[in-house]
């Protein structure tokens, strides 16, 4: 009969109630290769974790590295996984027995001694009580709380790591965009400098034939009026790319006054040496540290339905303690003084459950919102990474419009100057061609920064950036 009953205690041991956890599938088409990929500018191959590589600028390189060194916001993150470690701990302890000890050493009057001592005659008096007991606790997981506790516990460290890494794609990104941005400013600036002094020029051409009498006062406003309105250009673009470097200052952990000076040495975009390798749905889905960790809060929330609905069962526990107590230290030894115990302990919310079944719903409903969320965030990696590939390759398709705009507009002022100075063509017509040159060059300076951009962006889409190998100088890119 013995053996029976163990044996049917192991069986139910080996339970745990409330759903086992199963991977969920993406909606339909989620692995597909992406639609809007252009052969001429990416391939399917793998998309590089460490993407910044592709641009091969050390000076970059260097910068990410800093920022994954000494990045804040990823130290918080860091800070927010270990806590998340030390909750798996804490709930894998549920696995072994709970101890307790406890040592009291009290003087003063008992009223239970002091009856005793009236029962034999005695008067009652003031004296020492001693006492030590251990206490065992080991509760039999049966219907799987603790080990639920666990799963759950385990899934919300791996959301967790997930969230760090996305922490560490975003510092990748974003460092990359400031560096970026300070370069592109430095083209932009180089860009109306240049225009400056060719604006400058024509107005002192202007002023000299003023003074031979071949031009009029008003020719020589106007020249002056496009030069000072190049030149009122400057100001709010070097304020920017100030702005862009203490912005990349902070993503590095340093104060403004510590502002890595040498990325203003940077004067153009960083450009890619080869196409981009974006892979398809199914590897984006996999690299994706949202994705990862939507599912691993899946996981979590699924879990707990398990420990909502093993509170509806009794909790079984075998306890125990063990120790002394007595009227002097040395008497906790004696046998007279010894006391244990050894026996079952049940509880059991019964038989109102409204309170356990109310958690259970709750942590159905919450699983529920998990699953909604997942293909939420699916849907919004698709839709990020098709956006981001969509705006690259449409800014590419200006950038080449632009181009072509630029030639043209240079080409017209050549022609213009050249025939100004014969006397076949009027200062307003030299007046508009500068215009045209000085927008059309503004314009590919300003669409050379929109591209860098969308590069970031879309690279940040993909999801890369967040593996150790990311982080060391050795690391291969897949090019």
């Amino acid at each position: 009969m013995t053996r029976a009953c163990l044996a049917t205690l192991a069986l139910v041991a080996g339970c745990a109630v409330g759903p086992d956890y199963h991977q969920p599938s993406p909606p339909s088409g989620a692995g597909a290769p992406l639609v809007s990929r252009d052969p001429a500018l990416e391939t399917t191959d793998t998309a590089p974790d460490a993407w910044w590589r592709l641009y091969d600028d050390p000076r970059l390189d260097g910068f990410v590295a800093e920022a994954f060194a000494a990045n804040a916001d990823l130290m918080a993150a860091e800070a927010n996984l270990a806590a998340a470690r030390a909750v798996l701990d804490a709930a894998r302890n549920g696995r072994y027995p709970a101890t307790s000890s406890n040592f009291d050493a009290l003087y003063g009057r008992d009223a239970t001694a002091d009856a005793i001592l009236g029962v034999v005659g005695e008067r009652p008096t003031s004296m020492w009580k001693f006492d030590d007991v251990l206490d065992v606790s080991y509760e039999l997981d049966l219907f799987g709380r603790v080990r639920r506790s666990i799963e759950a516990s385990r899934a919300d460290t791996e959301a967790a790591a997930a969230e760090r890494d996305g922490v560490r794609i975003t510092v990748a990104a974003e460092t990359t965009r400031a560096y970026a941005q300070v370069c592109t400013l430095g083209e932009e600036l180089a860009v109306a400098r240049r225009s400056l002094d060719v604006v400058t020029r024509e107005a002192d051409i202007t002023v000299r034939r003023r003074a031979a009498g071949a031009a009029t006062e008003f020719d020589v406003v106007r020249a002056q009026g496009l030069a000072a309105q190049v030149r009122a250009t400057l100001p709010p673009l070097e304020g920017l790319r100030r702005a862009a470097v203490f912005e990349l200052a902070a993503l590095l952990g340093r104060t403004p006054a510590h502002a890595p000076g040498d990325a203003e040495a940077c004067v153009g975009p960083p450009r890619l040496a080869a196409l981009i390798p974006v892979g398809d749905g199914a590897s984006l889905l996999a690299r994706r540290s949202d994705v990862r960790g939507a599912e691993r809060q899946l996981a979590a929330a699924t879990a707990r339905i398990g420990v909502a609905t093993a509170d509806l069962y009794p909790r079984i526990s075998l306890t125990g303690l063990h120790g002394g107590a007595g009227s002097s230290f040395l008497g906790l030894a004696a046998e007279r003084s010894l006391t244990w115990g050894l026996g079952p302990s049940i509880s059991w919310s019964f038989p109102n459950q409204a309170g356990p079944r109310a958690r259970v719903r709750q942590a159905k409903s919450e699983a529920s919102a998990a699953l909604a969320g997942f293909d939420s965030t699916v849907l919004r990696a698709l839709k990020e990474t098709e956006q981001s590939l969509v705006a690259y390759s449409s800014e590419l398709d200006h950038r080449g419009a632009l181009a072509e705009v630029q030639v043209k507009a240079h080409r017209a002022f050549d022609i213009a100057n050249g025939q100004f100075l014969a006397g076949a063509a009027s200062s307003l017509d030299l007046l508009i061609a500068e215009q045209t040159q000085v927008a059309a060059d503004a314009d590919v300076a300003a669409s050379d920064a929109t591209l860098v951009q969308d590069q970031v962006g879309l690279f940040k889409a993909l999801g890369g950036g967040w593996s150790k190998a990311s982080q060391v100088g050795t690391a291969a890119v897949s090019r």
